[in-house]
């Protein structure tokens, strides 16, 4: 990338701003030429003197511009250049006949008499008190504004950071970070706490300062809460962890800490180890919420036995058989049974087994007794669902009724689900906090069926809450081993099972549908990836290669990581052309046609989706939600995606931080999701990411043809990885507890 470059400029005009999060685009005089500034800053009104420092680009559309990345405002001292400055508009109550008459009251004097000297203002024909207030208050939030913006970037801090720090703050950011500036990592999302550290010590802030050693100790636990998918630490490693980040000695953090636990902003409670002796385990207090309460509800919900079927469940099983024409194993009817009979149970399996089919004749049985519900973790297993079931399937947030500034649900303890029975598919994917949502909106009596995989990678949320359940014998669960899928022949499923057992799989066997091909390194890797994509794959299956083929990366970083491969992916399939919008954000620009990902759940982006009766509207696009950009307007700076379910939604302004392209996408964020024709490289990597779960979730979300490009060895690697990181849960434990009472 290009060093940045400096540039002295005079605005001219303001083509575009969204207050919301500063984002501008500015048209500027540079030596005598008028040129585009794009990019976040503060509120600059013409004939203002700036310092702008960026990156040249050229647009396919708009010429020559530069990327803003900080502005230095300097106050007009001219005559001419502050009346430009007040005609703007952006002062309130000051408009271009207003400019002129203060202009030639005050001269050069007059921003001054703005600032601090309102009897003068008085003076002036046909502006009172309340005007003269007005005036005064909306150049001082200008001042002040601009004077954060200056003061937050002179420590780092980007632009985009800093509009939200000053709209959390207001005047007082500066007082706030003077004196804590460690409070921006608890209270604004994007803050780390390397950047809150670098503002500290550059305000010469102790590096044994109790702020400090309390603020890394607290965000080495919601790291591992929100980043890793602990639901705890165990206190020393939690101490260790802290004295690493903070280079802290030991005895300092464990004073901290155990003050800390005195004021409860973490709690502590003793769990068994691994070896079954106690340890401490440290949480934040929303998870020791959350994990107590989701064991309580499953407790309740295993005792809370629903009424019994009416009439002869074998009977009614062998029924459906004859009506199905179809035969189950054992197995597969003690599942049925298991269900029918249970007020909460848990199917498992991995692919091939039969979960669908058993889901589809548990519906069957229970229908006839009363209402039932369908969910999944995402929209992608929602949509599959209701496709493999012939029955409505909704996310779990739609289920519960997403909705309200911070993602409350409407469906709670007090305005709980009104069903006989709730079917859950892809539990693996559900965390502890999204675990608690759903059972408050499950009363007693309700039967809950969870269906999932517990082979597959968990949560990328905290917990893990699947294999607790099953772990813990709270509720009957069945294991689904035999492969019963009618294309029982498909290497897919036969490698899968294979990886899972620890075995090699068997690769371009005749007629197969799991293919390798070789590649002597990383880039020859995505080369080859790219070809596949673009004309061999597509030809030799009669597909299209960007909706109906996925590449999958174990990795985000490196030439096969999911940025790199996302760069060449779209460079093939969707290159720039005069007739296509772009929209730049980061280092990343969005074109129309592009296949894009929601990467965080935002409650408040609003969708409409055509339906029989017209447009529904609604709120909330999801992690994981895939979708195609429809178009960009680059006059109002909004960009409309249409996601697999048919939901359009508008994103604005920052929005649009939330989407990444998703001509490849981790694995990780495949979870739930299946698609004809999966493409993976396997060219080695970190151990801690490279591990058996990971390829056998990548390799079990294809249907129709698996391709893994890369060395056998990386493969063989990946196989023999059975370390999983270790997810620090004591629901099980609770659980059990709870069992014993």
């Amino acid at each position: 990338m290009d060093e940045p470059q400096v540039i002295e400029a005079y605005a001219d005009d303001t083509v575009f701003r969204n207050d919301e999060n500063g984002y501008t685009v500015l048209v500027v005089k540079c030596e005598g030429k008028r040129v585009s500034a794009v990019g976040i800053m503060p509120a600059i009104a013409a004939g203002e003197k700036l310092r702008i420092t960026g990156q040249w680009t050229e647009h396919p559309t708009y010429g020559k511009q530069i990327k803003v990345q900080s502005v230095e405002i300097e106050k007009p001292t001219t005559i001419s250049g502050i009346e430009r400055y007040l005609s703007s508009g952006m002062i309130r109550g000051i408009g271009p006949a207003t400019a002129k008459v203060l202009v030639k009251h005050f001269g050069e004097r007059t921003l001054d008499v703005l600032a601090s000297e309102p009897d003068e203002l008085l003076r002036v024909p046909g502006i009172g008190e309340k005007r003269a207030r007005m005036m005064m208050e909306s150049y001082a939030e200008q001042a002040q504004q601009r004077e954060a913006m200056v003061f937050l970037q002179s420590y780092g801090v980007t632009p985009s950071l800093a509009v939200k720090i000053f709209k959390k703050y207001g005047d007082a950011v500066q007082t706030v970070i003077r004196k804590n500036p460690y409070r921006l990592v608890e209270d604004i999302e994007g803050v780390g706490f390397k950047t809150a550290d670098k503002i500290a010590a550059t305000l010469g802030i102790e590096p044994d300062s109790e702020y400090r050693l309390s603020a890394g100790i607290k965000y080495t636990l919601m790291d591992a809460t929100n980043g890793a998918g602990h639901c705890y630490l165990p206190r020393d490693l939690l101490i260790n962890a802290a004295c690493r980040l903070l280079g802290a000695g030991r005895e300092d953090v464990e004073r901290v800490l155990d003050g800390l636990i005195l004021s409860h902003a973490v709690s502590a409670q003793g769990v068994p180890g691994e070896d079954g002796e106690e340890i401490i385990a440290i949480y934040t207090p929303q998870a020791l919420r959350a994990e107590t309460e989701v064991a309580v509800r499953l407790k309740e919900l295993a005792d809370a036995m629903p009424e019994s079927m009416y009439g002869d469940l074998t009977m009614q099983i062998d029924e459906l058989e004859r009506y199905e024409g179809i035969e189950f194993h054992p197995q597969q009817r003690h599942a049925i049974e298991t269900a029918v009979k249970s007020g909460m149970c848990v199917i498992t399996g991995g692919p091939g087994t039969g979960k669908t089919t058993i889901i589809k004749c548990i519906i069957k049985l229970l229908s006839l007794h009363g209402e039932i519900m369908l969910a999944a973790p995402t929209g992608r297993a929602a949509k599959r669902m209701s496709e493999a079931c012939e029955m409505e399937a909704k996310t779990l947030h739609r289920l519960l009724e997403y909705g309200g500034e911070d993602g409350d649900f409407a469906r709670t303890q007090d305005n709980p689900l009104e069903t006989d029975a709730i079917i859950i598919d892809e539990m693996s994917m559900v965390d502890i906090f999204l675990m608690r949502s759903l059972l408050r909106a499950v009363t007693p009596g309700t039967r809950l069926i969870m269906v999932g995989d517990a082979d597959q990678l968990p949560s990328v949320g905290a917990g893990n809450v699947l294999k607790d359940i099953l772990e813990s014998g709270v509720a009957p669960a069945v294991k689904l081993t035999e492969i019963f899928r009618q294309d029982e022949k498909s290497m897919i499923v036969y490698n899968a099972h294979r990886i899972n057992h620890g075995e090699p799989p068997k690769l371009n066997a005749k007629g197969s549908d799991f293919f390798f091909e070789r590649a002597a390194s990383a880039t020859d890797a995505a080369k080859k990836i790219v070809a596949l994509c673009a004309t061999r794959l597509p030809s030799f299956l009669g597909l299209d290669p960007v909706k109906q083929m996925q590449v999958l990366s174990p990795t985000k970083k490196g030439e096969c990581g999911v940025w790199a491969l996302n760069q060449l992916l779209q460079a093939q399939f969707n290159p720039p052309a005069p007739h296509k919008s772009e929209r730049t954000r980061g280092d990343t620009t969005f074109r129309e046609g592009d296949k894009v990902m929601q990467t965080r759940n935002n409650y408040q982006l609003k969708w409409r989706k055509e339906g029989v009766f017209g447009w529904e509207e609604g709120q909330g696009a999801f992690n994981g939600d895939i979708g195609f950009v429809l178009d960009i307007d680059t006059q109002e700076h909004t960009l409309r995606v249409q996601f697999d379910d048919e939901r359009i939604a508008t994103y604005e302004g920052g929005d649009v931080d939330d989407l990444e392209l998703a001509y490849c996408i981790s694995v990780h964020k495949s979870q739930g999701s299946e698609f004809p024709v999966v493409v993976m490289p396997a060219v080695g990597g970190p151990p801690m990411l490279l591990t058996r779960n990971l390829l056998y979730t990548a390799v079990t979300r294809a249907r129709r043809l698996v391709m893994i490009v890369g060395r056998e060895a990386a493969i063989d690697q990946m196989i023999a990885n059975v370390n999983t990181k270790k997810r620090y849960s004591a629901l099980c434990w609770r659980l059990k507890q709870m069992m014993e009472l």
